[in-house]
């Protein structure tokens, strides 16, 4: 999958691409699972299983959980 990541925000590309990040899990994920997808939108990172909406992360705020999906146990915040 191909994600624009120069919209997003500084903090959520450290937190989603290093490998260190809170976020990077998710990352790989989207990289291998053929049932997620995932869009850039106002700097934050939607993510979709399905075509339905499960997870919205942003840099400094916490994630969004919008419904309930195994890739919120991915997410690593410290």
């Amino acid at each position: 999958m191909t994600i624009d990541t120069t919209q997003m925000c500084s903090h959520l590309q450290k937190k989603l691409l290093e490998p260190d990040g809170g976020y990077y899990p998710v990352w790989q994920a989207l990289q291998i699972d053929s049932t997620l997808t995932a869009v850039v939108r106002t700097r934050q990172l939607h993510i979709y299983r399905n075509g339905k909406k499960v997870l919205v992360l942003a840099g400094k705020a916490r994630p969004k959980i919008i419904r309930e999906d195994n890739i919120q146990q991915l997410i690593h915040v410290k």
